[in-house]
């Protein structure tokens, strides 16, 4: 999600930051295939693209003391791991919010935090870190107590058995908002420094831990397509370099706007690696905008109360959705699964959610809450279905628009309705 203020975290950019996609708010791509697919069993040589090379000269290189690889605890590729991950969950709102990991009304996260989301059903955990508010602007060096503290937070996860995903997520929109020839240089530059500092910082983690190099590049045009390349092969680049565990680390790449019908468009292939089916490939999913994020009408369009076969109210119908119900989720998720999973390379359902309108009531109330569930767990299970790694947005919010599920003031369960359809078996019927 990309938050941009504050005063959106109960609703809009709580999930909406998210939501960077464009017309069905899912993305998708071409033929992708990691170059060094033929090579898995073999040592990762630690190397530096072109790409890297070029980013090098205007800050400081942060990659002061490579290692040698390390295959300790790093022996599964990322098609073994994805087989692992059953339902994940995102610590929204927190590590990446501007102004401070509590700014946007959240605590901090805490290991009995994690506990209670792995208790339950969750077994994975994306945690969305913003680096640049952080960082020294003139050498981009990121402030040791913060490289600290998100080591602390996955930490708490790996004791906990989690599968863990870091990223560098809106951030002020640095990289995000600078997807262009004029800004290349500058913004490959940064995203070189950074990751050596956070490959290097978290480096003594086994394969529980990713790295994922964005969040939601806007990028919608072709001519723009090169320029995201060059920013993933910096980032695949300066991880690996650090060498040690992140030599084998598995690493996800995000899709333009990690958008499922742009990445289907747009998307030419993975960047090149050192080291054969150790990449991921990362979409966000907030269809219909209409349904999972849309607080006021529109001139172009209405909110939709319910969604789903079933779920269509029969006295409130201006209401009901217009497009974007089951057929849709499962052409989508159909595409992405031919696209990338069916070619060896797993894609991360890395954001999904709707939020709670708590302000109807009623008969209304009660069918958009079993709607909305109804809605978590259908996209649950189609993107299980077809191999995708659906990861929960919690913002934290539990008022009006919110997404929360868990009350982290007080560690408890807070909506076991949308609990049930995210890690139960069975969907949740009208």
């Amino acid at each position: 999600m990309r938050i941009i203020l504050p005063a959106l975290l109960s609703g809009l950019l709580l999930l909406l930051t998210a939501c960077g996609s464009s017309g069905s708010k899912s993305p998708s791509p071409d033929v992708p295939s990691s170059t060094a697919s033929s090579a898995s069993s073999a040592a990762p040589v630690i190397s530096s693209s072109s790409s890297s090379v070029a980013a090098a000269g205007i800050y400081p290189d942060y990659n002061s003391h490579p290692l040698a690889p390390d295959s300790t605890g790093m022996t599964r590729n990322a098609i073994q791991i994805a087989d692992a991950i059953k339902v994940g969950w995102n610590i929204g709102n927190t590590l990446e919010a501007i102004g401070g990991e509590t700014a946007w009304g959240n605590p901090q996260a805490s290991n009995e935090l994690i506990q209670l989301v792995k208790a339950n059903g969750f077994n994975a955990i994306r945690i969305p870190v913003s680096w640049n508010q952080y960082a020294n602007q003139q050498t981009a060096a990121i402030d040791p107590a913060w490289l600290n503290r998100v080591k602390q937070v996955v930490q708490h996860c790996i004791d906990n058995d989690m599968y863990v995903m870091v990223n560098i997520h809106w951030d002020g929109g640095w990289l995000e908002n600078n997807i262009n020839t004029a800004k290349q240089t500058e913004i490959n530059a940064k995203q070189k420094a950074f990751w050596e500092q956070i490959a290097t910082h978290l480096r003594d983690f086994d394969e529980r831990l990713m790295f994922a190099s964005a969040n939601e590049p806007d990028v919608e045009k072709a001519e723009h397509m090169d320029v995201l390349r060059a920013y993933h092969q910096t980032f695949v680049d300066a991880v690996r370099a650090t060498g040690g565990k992140n030599a084998y680390r598995v690493l996800i790449v995000q899709g333009p706007k990690t958008d499922i019908e742009l990445s289907q468009q747009l998307w030419t292939g993975m960047p090149e690696d050192t080291i054969a089916e150790r990449l991921m490939f990362e979409v966000h999913f907030y269809t219909p905008f209409n349904f999972t994020l849309m607080r006021t009408d529109e001139s172009w369009g209405k909110q939709f109360y319910y969604w789903g076969e079933g779920f269509h109210s029969t006295t409130d119908t201006e209401r009901n959705p217009t497009w974007g119900e089951e057929s849709t989720v499962d052409d989508l998720f159909a595409q992405m699964k031919t696209r990338f999973v069916d070619q060896g390379i797993p894609v991360v359902l890395g954001e999904f959610a709707a939020m709670r309108r708590d302000d109807l009531t009623g008969e209304s109330l009660e069918r958009h809450l079993a709607s909305r569930a109804y809605y978590l767990g259908y996209v649950t299970k189609t993107a299980i279905a077809n191999g995708l790694l659906p990861f929960y947005w919690d913002s934290g919010a539990l008022d009006n628009f919110g997404s929360g599920i868990f009350d982290r003031k007080t560690n408890r369960v807070f909506d076991q309705q949308a609990l049930d359809a995210l890690t139960k078996t069975t969907l949740i019927q009208p």
